[in-house]
C-alpha cells in the first residue's frame, strides 16, 4: 500500500468548480482509498491504495469527482515518495528567499515539461529563476518584480490548463501529511 497526493486543478476559486473537501474525502473512501486526507480548499488529497499505476489512479480519481460533482477537473497524482524524492532535488535558491514567490507547478499527463517550457517561453533571469525535477517545475521571483517574469503569466499561457501550482508551504505540508 503506497500513499499518493492527488492535485486537482482549478478548483474553488472565484466561486468556480465548488467541491466540498469533506464531501471530497467520503467520494475518495468510497471508491476504496485509504487513510484520505484533504489539505485546504485548493484540491489536495493524500490517500494510500494498493493501485499503483498513475493513469488507473487519474481516471479513478477523475471519474469520481465526474459522478459526484459533475465536474471534470484534470487531476496530476504524484506518490509520497516522488515528492519525497523531488524536494531533496530542489534547486538551492527555491523557498529560500522570504521575499520571493515561490512555486511548485505541477504538469499534468501528457502533457511534458519541455512543451511546459516552450509554451511559456523563455526566462527572464534578471525577474525569475526556473528548472524543473522530474515533471515539478520549480519557479521563483521576488515578489517586488513578479509582474514582470515571463512565468506570471503562465496563467494566460496556453498550457495552463494542464498544470496546476502549489506554493512551497503548500508542497511542504503536504509532504509532512504523508508521513
Amino acid at each position: 500500500m503506497a500513499k499518493h497526493i492527488a492535485l486537482l486543478r482549478g478548483i474553488n476559486i472565484g466561486g468556480k468548480n465548488k467541491i466540498s473537501m469533506p464531501l471530497l474525502k467520503i467520494a475518495f473512501e468510497e471508491i476504496g482509498f485509504l487513510d484520505v486526507i484533504t489539505y485546504i480548499n485548493s484540491g489536495n488529497i493524500i490517500f494510500s491504495s494498493n493501485i499503483q499505476d498513475k493513469n488507473e489512479l487519474i481516471q479513478k480519481c477523475e471519474s469520481i469527482i465526474l459522478d459526484k460533482f459533475m465536474l471534470n477537473i484534470p487531476i496530476t497524482i504524484i506518490s509520497a515518495k516522488e515528492l519525497s524524492d523531488t524536494l531533496k532535488n530542489v534547486p538551492t535558491w527555491w523557498d529560500i528567499d522570504k521575499e520571493s514567490i515561490h512555486y511548485a507547478i505541477f504538469v499534468i499527463p501528457p502533457l511534458s515539461v519541455e512543451e511546459v517550457f516552450e509554451a511559456v517561453g523563455e526566462v527572464k533571469p534578471e525577474y525569475e529563476k526556473v528548472t524543473h525535477h522530474g515533471t515539478v517545475i520549480f519557479w521563483s521571483a521576488p515578489s517586488k518584480t513578479f509582474s514582470k517574469a515571463r512565468w506570471s503569466k503562465i496563467a494566460s499561457s496556453s498550457v495552463n490548463n494542464n498544470v496546476t501550482i502549489r506554493n512551497a508551504n503548500t508542497v511542504n505540508k503536504l509532504l509532512l501529511l504523508t508521513k
